[in-house]
């Protein structure tokens, strides 16, 4: 049965007075639409209140006060009407008012294209349409065995997905729980820089963030509790780790070897494998001179101590990208001296709302107002969509490129560094030291309330613009040869990123090595299959993450959908085995590098983990949202070699 999702999460029962005083929390263009749904009404689509384009941060579309006070009050009687008659609602509203009601919502035209995607992401018919409706005989999925590699968002995902449709799988996990990045990153002030309303299963909506951006123990939880709720967690192999894994061709399955937890080793078959290890989950850190001599405390943000103490330390931090932007606030509170190292600066999203709590009367109205969470993940995911894309495109006859990319990027960069003026109060030394060479959005987009200026001015804390050249037994030594003393350093300095499923081994047909193939230029098609490793489906793959849209939960419930179309394929079609075609592969890896030569992550002043050490983007994603959501919808046979199934030898 196709899961469902209900309009609202609690019948409403309380008093007026209880909705009147949540009122006036509401965003009022979403309000506005939970009131079509629940009257029918779509006069107020033409009606005198209309609200202006959102951006981020902002729920309320430049309505004036007058207007939302008028809202309040028909909502209100609305509302009294709806819980009054049992809390029924008319019948839908048409596809075409739907499009109507999302333009009107945000303020601008929502073009045709996105329509689909849209009402698919907002589940308004109640329905999730990106679960396989496996329609399969038992003993066809029974003889199916899939193997899900971690048990992090992606990966937890896939094992929801496989057992909705009643397909066979174990999923192994090397740490001992849940969560993926929201288990291992434990540093202070960790938090998702993607709007939690919609960085959550679009099937699976939570109702109760506390926060706008939540913090990582909020979001460990909402994966916890989504393992409990669609009974995933026995299916898990916890403190299991892949070892190796070849392809059998006579049988066409992988033999996969594990490690346990006692550190013995045991060998599972697999029909199919589908790889959840994500990108970001294998800390890098400098090779850097002297580091083994350093005396005090020396570790990764990802690998953060529970019983480190700053107080009167001196402390260096070495980075200052997402993860360097979110602990180094609260590293300056206690440390007595902290250092924080910065080899080229990001350019800073002003967000006003980062931090932001959400109040029990804006959870109240998610919980109980028809279709108001709906549009309010929209609200929220439609300026971050794939609005931002031309401004990050080359025009060829901007005089101004190495520090823009058009007009438009310009502009960005002139609002940008407006803001670190206001922020910096006239300090000029360190608008400088923070001021990027490079267009806005060429590397990671790091966002900001004004913490992170404000931690750089404080007393005890120095931002030096020089990297880190090696380490003595008790200080940093700068590439401009400055010591500084410390007595203990943390590494903010990212992932290996490139390295897709390191330090696993993989061998494919005909004893293909994929780390071999790949080398340093990891490639595949729609960044989830790849030649020569039949049935082997990759979550977060080479060129799957997101740099200018949505979030990356969207983005895996498209790979996962598509890998689902794919083994629901191979069951009813009788295969054994499918394998990505290297002429399909190779034509969209070229177009995919086209098109990604055009945008500003390969700007020649960019230096970034999107890209290899050649400067080819290898991480993430040059497609606009609509178009990677289309191309994931289901899978084309064409575009595989398909291995028949063998008949039961005889006994």
């Amino acid at each position: 049965m196709p899961r469902t999702i209900p309009p609202a999460e609690a019948a409403l029962e309380d008093d007026d007075a209880v909705i009147e005083r949540c009122l006036e929390h509401a965003s009022i263009p979403v309000l506005l639409m939970s009131i079509v749904h629940i009257t029918g009404d779509t006069d107020l689509l033409d009606g005198p209140i209309r609200p202006q384009p959102i951006t981020m941060g902002e729920f309320q579309g430049m309505i004036s006060d007058e207007q939302k006070a008028e809202v309040r009050a028909h909502a209100l009687e609305v509302l009294r009407d709806y819980r009054d008659r049992g809390c029924t609602l008319p019948a839908a509203p048409s596809p075409q008012t739907i499009r109507r009601m999302m333009s009107f919502v945000v303020g601008e035209e929502v073009p045709d294209e996105y329509v689909p995607m849209m009402r698919e992401e907002l589940a308004l018919d109640g329905v999730d349409a990106r679960a396989i409706d496996a329609k399969l005989a038992d003993d066809v999925k029974r003889d199916f065995h899939v193997l899900v590699i971690g048990a992090g968002m992606s990966g937890l995902l896939a094992a929801i997905q496989l057992d909705d449709a009643g397909i066979p799988f174990t999923v192994v996990e090397k740490n001992e729980g849940i969560g993926g990045t929201w288990l291992e990153n434990t540093y202070p002030g960790c938090r998702v820089d993607v709007g939690n309303h919609f960085y959550c299963y679009s099937f699976a909506p939570n109702h109760g963030w506390s926060e706008y951006y939540s913090r990582q123990p909020e979001l460990h939880d909402y994966f916890e509790t989504c393992a409990t709720k669609f009974g995933i967690r026995d299916r898990i192999r916890f403190g299991t780790e892949v070892l190796r894994s070849r392809y059998d061709e006579a049988r066409s399955r992988w033999e996969v070897e594990l490690q346990l937890p006692d550190g013995a080793t045991e060998t599972l078959y697999a029909n199919a494998i589908v790889s959840a290890v994500g990108q970001l989950n294998r800390p890098k850190i400098p090779k850097l001179d002297g580091l083994e001599s350093f005396r005090g405390p020396a570790f990764h943000s990802a690998r953060w101590p529970s019983a480190i103490d700053f107080r009167g330390k001196r402390v260096a931090v070495i980075g200052t990208g997402a993860s360097a932007v979110q602990l180094v606030p609260e590293v300056a509170k206690q440390a007595e001296r902290l250092i924080v190292f910065q080899r080229s600066p990001g350019w800073m999203l002003p967000n006003p709302v980062y931090h932001d709590g959400v109040s029990d009367e804006v959870k109240w109205l998610m919980r109980n107002v028809p279709f108001y969470a709906r549009w309010f993940r929209f609200l929220i995911f439609w300026p971050g969509s794939d609005g931002l894309l031309p401004s990050l495109r080359l025009d060829p006859d901007w005089p101004h490129p190495d520090r823009s990319m058009n007009a438009i990027n310009d502009a960005m960069r002139t609002g940008f560094i407006d803001y670190m003026q206001q922020q910096l109060d006239g300090d000029e030394e360190l608008l400088a030291k923070v001021t990027p060479s490079y267009p806005p959005f060429g590397k990671r987009i790091l966002q900001d309330n004004g913490t992170w200026f404000r931690t750089l001015k404080r007393d005890n804390v120095e931002l030096v613009d020089a990297a880190v050249a090696s380490v003595t037994p008790d200080a940093v030594v700068d590439e401009r040869g400055r010591t500084h003393p410390v007595d203990v350093i943390v590494f903010a300095t990212g992932f290996h990123a490139n390295r897709f499923l390191w330090p696993i081994e993989v061998t494919g047909r005909s004893g293909a090595d994929l780390r071999e193939q790949w080398g340093e230029d990891p490639r595949a098609y729609l960044g989830i299959t790849v030649p020569n490793f039949p049935n082997l489906f990759l979550l977060y793959g080479p060129n799957t993450n997101v740099a200018h849209a949505g979030s990356i939960i969207f983005h895996a419930e498209c790979q996962v959908r598509y890998t689902m179309g794919c083994i629901h394929s191979l069951l009813a079609e009788g295969r054994a085995a499918m394998e990505c075609k290297q002429d399909v592969h190779d034509a969209y890896n070229a177009r995919l590098q086209r098109e990604a030569s055009q945008l500003v992550w390969t700007h020649r002043g960019v230096e970034s983990w999107y890209k290899n050490a050649k400067g080819r983007l290898t991480t993430t994603s040059p497609w606009r949202l609509v178009d990677y959501w289309g191309w994931t919808r289901e899978p084309d046979l064409d575009d595989y070699h398909l291995t028949p199934r063998r008949r039961p030898e005889s006994a």
